[in-house]
């Protein structure tokens, strides 16, 4: 592929910068020294339309940005101004976390050097790269997302200094947590630099999820105060503990915005080629926040792999999750499977095992993509999400659905094995206690009338809205939850589970919490449920122990038998009575019987002649062939 620029390449006696941008009149590379003095060192173009400059004297620690002239027209997506300080899209780190400022908005000739309000690229050599590995992460095995400041903010063991940074994750107190849930591998939630949305300032809020990257490379120093050495040192330490860290990536779209937005890197350099526009010149808007990365134009698809690359090569990552995934398979007609981005993932020798997970959903044409990533790709999967929640909230007819999802979605993904990630809640809605207490989302403390985030959330309050010191109340709550994680931990194929989930966090009815970076947010380790933290820790022995669960083979005629509470298989016409909720799953091989019991009374299952049990209601029973 031609084109594209790199990360700064550091000689002996000198860097070389260089820069992609074919519309550009002149680049400048700004250097900057400690006392914040500019120099600004005029670039070359080649045939490519990149520009080149050899920085003579400046090394390691150098910090750095860009200023592009040319064109001005927003209408036809030229946006060059000098007055505007870029970050380089290759910067292999930035000197401080950007601040959205009003400023950083103005119009060309309106608002002065935006220079002073825009954190700096800071020159960097790379490290040898990390031994390549296969991914630290069993098919079939638990995922755990987490977001990096809010998971270990008020986590007891974890020192206050270190709280809240990637660092953290390798302290022995969550490494044993992890350990003791049997997780795969974490998902940590974006740690690339992302900006605040404009909205966010005057409602006192910050952006805190980081769904709003500026850079796909540089992290962010928020999370990451000793930058790429300290993300490297804590997936080692995981690894070392047989963890597998995976990286929540955002390429659809970036916090440049709409055309309200700033101007920070790409649209200042390149925005016609950076990101989608229709016809008329209007920015496409595929992901709901005011623009879409052109994912399959061919320099922007170098600069992703680039950035993929960069975090297996530099950290030793196993893997990636994709944030509205189908923007990398986006062509002018539509999401294609084989898109050219999609395949070069698959082919690239440095890629190609990693473990790759797709988010199959955006607001654009055609979005909708679940089951169509293929060979190689996992995908959350929204029906398993929604047909188990139907089915634990009561809904009548929903027994043939929660059987599909429990046994892998053999109806979406077909083929030889599920590629389903199955998650009954996530970072974005309820957390799976609130599924319990709330029917409503309850999200006022975002500043928008509680508009937004997801109006249906599939969920039950177990007769009231929210808190509630009723002792019976507070124990179908627990039941329902030890259930829900019960289903999840007994479903086949790989399973998600969101932090604090395990031990009954509550976002206090906020089924959106982006915004809230305060204890709405932040994981309560203090206040967590013991006894559904144990019933967690049990499934995930449990699970551990059956090879069935952890099998991501679809299953066959021959491999299973559905049975009824008599321990008969199970008829056509009761899978289709609407008020069933009672099933028994045996796998014949392994001899291992799930029983499930929906209902809210007790229910007896007599699977033989000499099998007898009582399940009580609204839980499910793994019953182990091979007891003790």
């Amino acid at each position: 592929m031609s084109g594209g620029g790199c990360a700064p390449v550091i000689g002996a006696t000198a860097t070389h910068f260089s820069i992609w941008a074919p519309e550009a009149g002149q680049l400048w590379l700004c250097l900057f020294d400690h006392a914040d003095r500019e120099t600004r060192l005029p670039m070359l173009r080649d045939g490519d339309g990149v520009w080149h400059v050899e920085a003579a004297g400046v090394g390691a620690g150098a910090r750095y940005g860009v200023r592009a002239g040319g064109p001005y027209d927003p209408a036809a997506g030229l946006w060059f101004d000098p007055d505007k300080l870029l970050l380089d899209p290759y910067a292999p780190a930035i000197d401080r976390a950007f601040v959205y400022d009003p400023a950083l908005t103005a119009r060309r000739g309106e608002g002065g050097d935006t220079a002073p309000l825009m954190p700096k690229g800071v020159v960097a050599a790379p490290d040898a790269p990390v031994p390549a590995k296969p991914p630290h992460f069993a098919p079939g095995g638990l995922i755990y997302e987490l977001h990096v400041r809010g998971f270990t903010m008020l986590h007891p063991d974890v020192p206050e200094a270190q709280r809240g940074t990637i660092a953290a994750l390798a302290h022995p107190a969550v490494i044993a947590h992890l350990k003791r849930l049997h997780v795969s591998a974490v998902e940590l939630m974006p740690i690339n630099a992302w900006i605040d949305e404009r909205h966010l300032g005057p409602l006192g809020l910050t952006n805190y999820w980081g769904y709003n990257p500026v850079s796909w490379f540089a992290l962010d120093p928020r999370l990451a105060p000793g930058g790429l050495a300290e993300l490297r040192a804590t997936v080692a330490a995981l690894h070392e503990a047989g963890i597998g860290v995976i990286l929540d990536m955002v390429y659809n779209h970036n916090g440049e915005s709409d055309i309200y937005g700033p101007t920070l890197s790409l649209r200042g350099l390149n925005a016609r080629d950076y990101f989608r526009h229709a016809d008329d010149g209007r920015l496409i808007n595929d992901t709901g926040t005011g623009n879409s990365v052109a994912c399959n134009q061919p320099v922007v698809r170098r600069l992703i792999m680039d950035s993929l690359r960069h975090f297996v090569t530099q950290a030793g990552v196993d893997g990636f999750r994709f944030d509205l995934g189908p923007a990398l398979g986006r062509m002018a007609d539509g999401f294609d499977p084989n898109a050219p981005l999609l395949e070069e993932m698959r082919a690239d020798p440095v890629l190609a095992d990693r473990v790759m997970i797709a988010e199959p959903w955006d607001i654009g044409p055609g979005g909708y993509q679940l089951g169509r990533f293929g060979e190689g790709w996992l995908e959350w999967n929204d029906r398993y999400r929604d047909d188990m929640r139907r089915f634990w909230r009561g809904d009548a007819g929903t027994l043939g659905g929660f059987a599909t999802r429990l046994a892998g979605s053999s109806d979406i993904f077909g083929g030889g094995e599920t590629r389903s990630v199955n998650f009954l809640a996530a970072h974005d809605g309820f957390t799976l206690a609130d599924l319990t207490a709330y029917e409503q989302r309850h999200n006022h403390a975002n500043g928008e009338q509680n508009r937004d985030g997801h109006g249906e959330n599939l969920s039950w309050n177990n007769g009231v809205e929210g808190l509630s010191e009723d002792p019976a109340i507070v124990a179908a709550r627990r039941r329902d939850v030890m259930a829900l994680l019960s289903t999840l931990f007994c479903s086949r194929g790989a399973i998600m589970l969101s932090a604090g989930d395990e031990f009954g966090r509550s976002q206090r009815g906020n089924n959106n919490a982006y915004a809230q970076d305060n204890a709405i947010g932040w994981v309560d380790w203090a206040g967590r449920d013991r006894e559904i933290e144990a019933h967690a820790f049990a499934l995930a022995a449990l699970r551990a122990r059956c090879p069935d669960l952890m099998d991501i083979a679809l299953l066959r005629d021959e491999d299973v038998v559905w049975l009824n509470e008599g321990g008969e298989p199970m008829t056509v016409a009761q899978w289709e009575q609407p008020e069933r909720r009672c099933v028994a799953l045996h796998f014949v091989r392994s001899g291992w019987t799930l029983c499930v019991n929906g209902s809210r009374e007790a229910q007896d299952f007599r699977l033989g002649d000499d099998r007898y049990f009582i399940v009580a209601s609204r839980s499910l029973l793994l019953l182990d062939p091979f007891p003790g």
